[in-house]
């Protein structure tokens, strides 16, 4: 009696073990797919950007599916030499961040890029 009881408390420790091994390989799955999904809105929201002909220095921002939110900075990178500055294009630096709610914690992902792009004048 006393080895079937022994067998049995070995048996529910190993099974505890594996259902936690499993709902962990669960939990892991659903991030990576987010992280995914993160990255490929990110992406498309670099993308609507960078098909923009003129830039200025802003920030944007919105909601994706009511899922995901993102966030874009738009800034202007000034000449460094003076052949830059004889240009007639200007260089920025574009940032895109995409985030989202994961649990009690806030999740998300950053992609940057350089690209070159008339400057748009504002009136000052």
């Amino acid at each position: 009696m006393l080895e079937i009881l022994v067998a049995v408390m070995v048996l529910a420790t190993a099974l505890v073990v594996i259902l936690q091994l499993f709902s962990g390989g669960l939990r892991s799955g659903r991030l990576s797919d987010q992280y995914t999904r993160a990255l490929f809105h990110a992406r498309s929201k670099m993308e609507e950007l960078l098909l923009l002909d003129k830039l200025m220095d802003t920030e944007l921002n919105g909601e994706i599916n009511t899922d995901f939110t993102w966030y874009a900075k738009i800034e202007w990178v000034p000449p460094g030499t003076e052949i830059e500055k004889r240009q007639h294009v200007d260089m920025f630096h574009i940032t895109v961040n995409v985030g989202w709610a994961e649990g009690i914690k806030n999740k998300r992902v950053e992609i940057s890029t350089l690209t070159i792009a008339r400057k748009i004048k504002t009136e000052t």
